[in-house]
């Protein structure tokens, strides 16, 4: 084989050299680009502390993709509870206290409400229909409003039937085959939330609505989590075609778009055909539908595409954190059980040993409580939020928040 001796020739021959060193050119423009943002601090404070990092590339081989909070947390040990660092030029600031959360996100929200622009997850995946990954302004805006107006701390007391019949039927299969546990939990609320969301009775087995919320929460899993995919340092590679070396991303990107289309158009489709019927079942998306306006209004189309987001995101958010907090309660009793028999003792001393509890027995069972929001506490489910970005720079103690 011979060798290139020319930039002309090696790129026409390996055409994957030209997408590399287009790429730390990129890089390392936007690390200038980003190093005269932050001279423009008129006060010329420091930045918080934390890891050098490499030229050009910054800190993006210290921070892995699997569990990078737990990278942070060692971070925290050595620098403080905000840690500040670069990737491909690109300035992350993490907090770990609940003192600086509340700093920067309660008492300056105006300012910290912005999101991270993420070009696989949002550009390409078209997980927007999720308004936490939103960029901050009038269309967040109008979904967080209508999401609270069905989700408020009294809204939710409609939705404890449901809860309290698939609970039950969760507690039969898991006396019945109890080695299937994991599965039996995943169909449980799973349920639920379709019921809740869209009156739909869901199958015991392959349902293609679980099927296709679970893909779409694996596409969030996987993209979820800045720098996942080099498109997210590097924006201008979502404009490279499928075909390229080293694209494989546009491929996945093309699968969870449709899978996240699927999400939120069939059961809202589905429940718009049911209410043409007359055989809809109350649930809300009936009440997101009863509220849009006349289908002749020029705000028609923006107002379903809003309630057709609020119910696809009741169902992202609701599947899968529940299901990893019982699976954590159940792992935490295998692991202690002294305090499964300590509960027990006291469902017996309330209910004594006649009957299954129900919400109306919280007040009663402060010690099964506590168990509750110990198992939320011990293994978090979302131990990162979703990544927010100031608006304007902001000077916090002695140190600059770019």
């Amino acid at each position: 084989m011979l060798i290139p001796t020319t930039l002309g020739t090696l790129f026409a021959t390996y055409p994957i050299y030209a997408t590399v060193i287009g790429t730390v050119a990129y890089a390392y423009v936007v690390k200038k680009l980003q190093a005269k943002l932050r001279n423009r601090n008129p006060n010329r404070l420091p930045l918080p502390p934390g890891p050098k990092g490499y030229p050009i590339i910054g800190s993006v081989l210290q921070v892995p993709h699997k569990n990078p909070w737990l990278v942070y947390d060692q971070w925290f040990k050595k620098y403080g509870d905000m840690v500040y660092f670069e990737a491909l030029g690109q300035p992350f600031l993490v907090l770990g206290s609940l003192k600086r959360t509340n700093d920067l996100f309660e008492k300056r929200s105006s300012n910290y409400s912005d999101r991270l622009r993420l070009p696989m997850l949002i550009e390409l995946m078209e997980s927007d229909f999720n308004f936490a990954m939103q960029p901050y302004g009038q269309w967040w805006r109008r979904h967080r409003r209508l999401f609270n107006e069905h989700f408020h701390r009294k809204a939710i007391a409609n939705y404890l039937p449901i809860q309290l019949h698939e609970t039950r039927v969760l507690l039969q299969r898991l006396l019945f085959s109890p080695e299937g546990f994991m599965k039996h939990i995943e169909l449980a609320f799973g349920a639920t939330i379709m019921t809740v969301a869209y009156g739909i009775k869901v199958k015991e087995s392959g349902d293609p609505y679980l099927a296709t919320g679970h893909e779409s929460l694996n596409g969030l899993a996987a993209a979820g989590i800045p720098g996942s995919f080099l498109v997210d340092m590097i924006p201008s590679l979502k404009y490279i075609p499928s075909w390229f070396p080293g694209a494989g991303f546009k491929k996945k990107a093309a699968h969870w778009r449709k899978v996240n289309e699927d999400l939120a158009k069939v059961p809202f489709k589905h429940v718009e055909q049911e209410m043409e019927k007359g055989d809809a079942v109350p649930c809300l998306t009936t009440a997101l539908i009863e509220g849009l306006p006349d289908k002749r209004d020029p705000s028609y189309a923006e107002a379903r595409k809003i309630a057709e987001n609020i119910s696809a995101v009741s169902y992202v958010g609701g599947a899968d954190t529940t299901v990893s907090t019982v699976q954590a309660f159940i792992m935490a009793m295998v692991l202690y059980p002294e305090v499964q028999k300590k509960a027990h003792a006291e469902l017996d001393a309330v209910l004594g040993g006649k009957r299954l509890p129900d919400f109306d027995d919280r007040p009663s069972l402060p010690y099964i409580n506590a168990m509750v929001m110990e198992s939320m506490r011990w293994n978090q489910v979302t131990p990162l939020a979703p990544v927010v970005t100031t608006i304007m720079y902001h000077t916090l103690a002695v140190s600059q928040v770019p």
